[in-house]
C-alpha cells in the first residue's frame, strides 16, 4: 500500500494509536517580537506536510516533508496496528533516488563512497519500507517542486536535514476530547487587522499554559499536546528539567535563559532562503542574533548539573561551529551598511579589492568636480556650468542645463560631445574624458555589489555547511523553552510532580483541581479521584444539577492528560498508571455539515469507547442518554455500563455522571465491587440548597431541578406546577389541568364574545345574523364550554 498526500496546518489533530495521518504536528502561524521576526511571519506561507506512506507484510513505513522547517521526517519501520487504514496502491522505488539527492548538510567534497556512510549514520537502509517511503516522498516533492516553482528547473526543493519518529507510546485521545477539555480553544482575533488571518488561543490548558518566549518552542508545546505519552524515561526527563527550575534558588538563572531564548528565531526559514540565494539583510541580523543566543545558553547550561539529560545535550552538542558562524557573521557583515542601502555590504579589511574600489567611489565627488572644471574650460562660453555624474549601469557623464536657445532636438548636439539624453532640464554627454573614466574606473558601483555578493554566497555556503548544528540548537532550545514555560505555569499556579506507576492501572489522584476553572473562581473546592486494582472500575456519579459534576470528570481528564505531557499537575499528589487513551462523551460537538442529530453524535462518541477502551483507558461520560427519550437513553446507558461490567478485569476505568437516579432505583446495574456509587455533597437549607462541591460516597436522592430553575429565573408558578406534575408522575396519579388556569381561560374567552355583540351594529342592512352566529358565537361557545 502507498499513499502521498498533504495534511494543511491548522487546528490541532490528535494522535490516533498507530494512526499515520494523526500523528503529525499541526502548525499554526504564532506571534514573535521584534521587526525582523513580525515581517518573516507576514511572509510566511501557512506549513503544510506532505506525507508518503507504505505498508506491506504487516508493517509501515512512513516519511513527510514539513515545509515549515525544510526537514524530511521519516519514522522506522513498525508493526501494523489494527486501526491502521492506508490506500492500496502499488510503488517500486529505488535507493538511488535517496543517495542522488542534493542536501545542503553534506559537503560537496564528500565522495559518492562517503556520501552513501554519511547517509547511512542517518536513515536506516536496512528498514525496507522506510527507504522505499523515502524515495517515493523526494519524488513526489521533485514533481511537485514543493517551495520552488517559480525557481528555475535546476533549482532542488530545499531539504535541511533528516529526522526520525516513532508511533510507539503514544496516548490516544480523539478531536471531542480535546474540545471538550478545552485543551485547545480557538477564538476569533479581536483585531479587525488580524480577521482575515485567522484564529487566536482562547481561555485553554494550551493558552495558561504557553509561556515559550520563541515561536519554536510555542509548536513544540503543541506537538507534545498532540502527542501525550506513557514513554516513562521521556516523561521523567521532562519533569526533571521542570523540578531543577522550580527551586527558589533556580528562578534567576531560569529568567536569564528565558530572555536568551526570545532571540531564537526562525532559522529553518533563514537557511531556505540561503540554499534559494533569497537571503535578506534581516535574516543576517536575525541568524546572528540566534547562533549568539544559542552560545549563550552553551555557556549557562554547562554551569548547571550534568546529571539531567537537556543540560548536557546542550553544553556539549552546541559545538564551537556556533562560535565558528558568530564569528564569521560578524567580522563580514557591516549590518549599519546593510540597513543603509538594503543589500548585503561587507565591514572594511575583509577584501582589499573591495576597499580599493569603494575608496575610489567615495572620493569620487571631489576628483569629479576638479574633471568638471576642467571640462567647462572647453565647452561654449555660452554654457555658464556644467557636471559631472556617475550613474550606475550607465557609468561617467556630462550633464549642463539647457539653455534657451536648445529648442530642437538638433540644438543639442555640441561639437566632440556624444548627446545621451535629457532629464530634467539637464543634457547628459558622453566626452572623450567621461571614456577615459569609463575605461579608467569601470563601474565601480557594479563592481562592489558583485564581489559583496560573492561575498555573502561563501559566506552562506560556510553556514549551510553547518546547518546540521543550527537544526539541532533549534530543538533544544525549543524544549528548553517549553519545560522553562512548564516550570513558570507550575510556580505560578501551585503545581505538583505526578509519579508514574506501570504497575497501576489507572489513576490516583489527591485534592486534585480543574486548572481552568480553579483561575475563574473565586474559591475551587479540591477533589480526590481513585481508580486502580479490580474495584470500582466503573464509578456512577449523582447529584444536583450544577452541583460540579461535569468540572470533577474534566479535571480528571485534564490532569491525567496533563501528566502524560510531562507537566506538573493541579494536585496535591498524582499516580499515574498505564493511561493508553482517554475518551469522553460530554459535550455534544454539534455541527450542521456532520448532518447528525445530537444523539446520534452523542451515540457516535460512546461506540467510539466501547470499541476501543481497552483495560487501559480512561472514559469520562456526562449525562448519556437525555437526548432522547427518558427510557429508552436510560435502557441504552444502562447496556452500555453492563456491557463493560461483563469483562471484568478486563473493564476501562470509567466515570460516569447522570441524573437517571432509576439507574440506582431500579437496580439497572448488577452489585458487585466493579461498581462505586458517588455523589456530589449538598445540604438542604429550608428552601435552598447548599452546594459544597464535594465528592463523597453515596447516592443522590433527588435532582432538586426546581432549584436550578429558580436559580435561573423561572417564574415561581412554573416551578410549583413543575413540582406538582412530577410528585403525580412518582405516585402514578393522572396529571389533571390546573382549575385556576381554566377558569382564567373561560373569562378570556367570555370577554372576546362580549366584545363581538358589542361591535355588532343592528341597524346595518348588510348584517347577517345567522352567519354571524354560525361563524362567531357558535365557536367561541364550544371553547367557553
Amino acid at each position: 500500500m502507498f499513499s502521498v498526500g498533504t495534511i494543511p496546518g491548522g487546528t490541532p489533530q490528535s494522535p490516533e494509536p498507530g494512526a499515520a495521518s494523526a500523528s503529525f504536528p499541526s502548525l499554526a502561524p504564532v506571534s514573535g517580537g521584534g521587526e525582523a521576526e513580525e515581517e518573516e511571519d507576514n511572509e510566511q506561507e501557512p506549513a503544510e506536510i506532505y506525507l508518503c506512506a507504505l505498508w506491506t507484510s504487516g508493517y509501515l513505513g512512513i516519511a513527510y516533508y514539513d515545509t515549515s522547517d525544510s526537514t524530511i521526517h521519516f519514522m522506522p519501520d513498525a508493526p501494523d496496528h489494527e486501526s491502521l487504514k492506508l490506500l492500496q496502491r502499488g510503488l517500486e522505488i529505488s535507493k538511488q533516488r535517496l543517495l542522488a539527492g542534493n542536501y545542503s548538510f553534506i559537503p560537496d567534497s564528500m565522495t559518492t563512497t562517503e556520501k552513501i556512510l554519511f547517509l547511512s549514520s542517518i536513515i536506516p537502509f536496512d528498514c525496507l519500507l522506510t527507504v522505499r517511503a523515502l524515495g517515493g516522498l523526494l519524488k513526489f516533492l521533485g514533481r511537485r517542486r514543493i517551495g520552488v516553482e517559480l525557481e528555475d528547473y535546476n533549482v532542488s526543493v530545499p531539504i535541511l536535514g533528516f529526522k526520525k519518529f516513532v508511533l510507539t507510546h503514544l496516548v490516544s485521545i480523539d478531536q471531542d476530547t480535546y474540545s471538550v477539555l478545552q485543551i485547545f480553544k480557538s477564538e476569533s482575533h479581536p483585531s479587525v487587522y488580524k480577521v482575515a488571518s485567522g484564529l487566536k488561543e482562547g481561555l485553554s490548558l494550551f493558552g495558561i499554559l504557553n509561556r515559550c518566549h520563541c515561536k519554536w518552542g510555542q509548536k513544540l508545546l503543541r506537538l507534545w499536546f498532540t502527542r501525550p505519552t506513557h514513554d516513562l524515561g521521556e516523561l521523567n526527563s521532562r519533569l526533571d528539567v521542570i523540578q531543577f527550575f522550580l527551586l527558589p534558588q533556580n528562578l534567576d538563572m531560569a529568567q536569564m535563559l528565558h530572555r536568551l531564548l526570545g532571540h531564537i528565531k526562525n532559522v529553518p526559514l533563514i537557511l531556505k532562503r540561503m540554499k534559494l540565494s533569497h537571503t535578506k539583510v534581516s535574516d543576517w541580523q536575525v541568524l546572528y542574533k540566534t547562533v549568539y543566543s544559542a552560545l549563550g545558553l552553551r555557556d549557562a547550561c554547562r554551569s548547571l548539573p550534568q546529571s539531567i539529560q537537556l543540560f548536557q545535550d546542550i553544553a556539549q552538542e552546541f559545538s564551537d561551529d556556533l562560535h565558528h558562524i558568530a564569528s564569521l557573521i560578524g567580522k563580514v557583515v557591516d549590518f549599519e551598511g546593510s540597513l543603509a542601502e538594503n543589500r548585503f555590504t561587507v565591514l572594511p579589511n575583509i577584501d582589499p579589492e573591495i576597499d580599493e574600489k569603494k575608496r575610489r567611489l567615495m572620493g569620487l565627488p571631489s576628483f569629479l568636480t576638479e574633471v568638471a572644471r576642467k571640462e567647462l574650460e572647453n565647452l561654449d562660453s555660452r554654457i555658464p556650468s556644467c557636471s559631472v555624474i556617475y550613474i550606475p549601469l550607465i557609468g561617467f557623464l556630462l550633464c549642463i542645463p539647457r539653455l534657451p536657445f536648445m529648442v530642437e532636438a538638433s540644438d543639442f548636439e555640441i561639437e566632440g560631445l556624444d548627446f545621451m539624453f535629457l532629464s530634467e532640464e539637464k543634457l547628459h554627454y558622453r566626452s572623450a574624458r567621461t571614456k577615459e573614466l569609463d575605461a579608467l574606473l569601470g563601474d565601480l558601483h557594479c563592481d562592489i555589489r558583485d564581489q559583496e555578493t560573492l561575498l555573502m554566497y561563501q559566506l552562506q555556503c560556510q553556514v549551510l555547511a553547518r546547518a546540521a548544528v543550527l537544526t539541532r540548537v533549534l530543538d533544544l532550545a525549543s524544549r528548553l523553552d517549553v519545560l522553562l514555560a512548564l516550570a513558570s505555569a507550575a510556580r505560578d499556579y501551585g503545581y505538583s510532580r505526578p509519579r508514574y506507576s506501570p504497575q497501576l492501572l489507572g489513576v490516583r489522584i489527591l485534592n486534585g483541581r480543574h486548572p481552568l476553572m480553579e483561575l475563574c473562581a473565586r474559591t475551587f473546592v479540591p477533589n480526590s479521584a481513585e481508580c486502580g486494582g479490580d474495584k470500582g472500575r466503573i464509578k456512577v456519579i449523582t447529584g444536583p444539577n450544577s452541583s460540579g459534576k461535569s468540572i470533577y470528570l474534566k479535571q480528571v481528564g485534564l490532569i491525567t492528560f496533563m501528566a502524560l505531557v510531562g507537566s506538573f499537575v493541579p494536585a496535591e499528589e498524582a499516580e499515574i498508571g498505564a493511561v493508553d487513551a482517554i475518551f469522553t462523551r460530554i459535550h455534544s460537538c454539534e455541527s450542521i455539515s456532520l448532518g447528525l442529530s445530537t444523539f446520534m453524535i452523542d451515540l457516535n462518541q460512546v461506540a467510539k469507547a466501547v470499541n476501543n477502551a481497552t483495560k487501559q483507558s480512561l472514559v469520562l461520560i456526562d449525562e448519556f442518554g437525555k437526548g432522547t427519550n427518558t427510557v429508552d437513553g436510560l435502557a441504552l446507558l444502562a447496556a452500555v455500563l453492563r456491557h463493560w461490567l461483563a469483562l471484568g478485569p478486563m473493564c476501562p476505568h470509567i466515570f460516569v455522571a447522570t441524573n437517571f437516579l432509576s439507574l440506582v432505583q431500579l437496580q439497572l446495574l448488577p452489585q458487585g465491587p466493579l461498581v462505586q456509587y458517588l455523589t456530589m455533597e449538598t445540604c438542604e437549607d429550608g428552601d435552598d440548597l447548599v452546594f459544597f462541591y464535594q465528592v463523597c460516597e453515596g447516592i443522590a436522592n433527588a435532582s432538586h431541578a426546581s432549584y436550578t430553575a429558580a436559580q435561573a429565573g423561572l417564574p415561581g408558578n412554573l416551578i410549583a406546577r413543575g413540582k406538582e406534575v412530577s410528585d403525580l408522575i412518582r405516585s402514578g396519579k393522572p396529571i389533571k389541568p390546573v382549575k385556576e388556569l381554566l377558569k382564567e381561560k373561560q373569562m378570556e374567552n367570555c370577554q372576546t364574545l362580549v366584545d363581538k355583540f358589542l361591535k355588532l351594529d343592528l341597524e346595518d342592512p348588510n348584517l347577517d345574523l345567522d352567519i354571524f352566529m354560525s361563524q362567531e358565537v357558535l365557536p367561541a361557545a364550544t371553547g367557553i364550554l
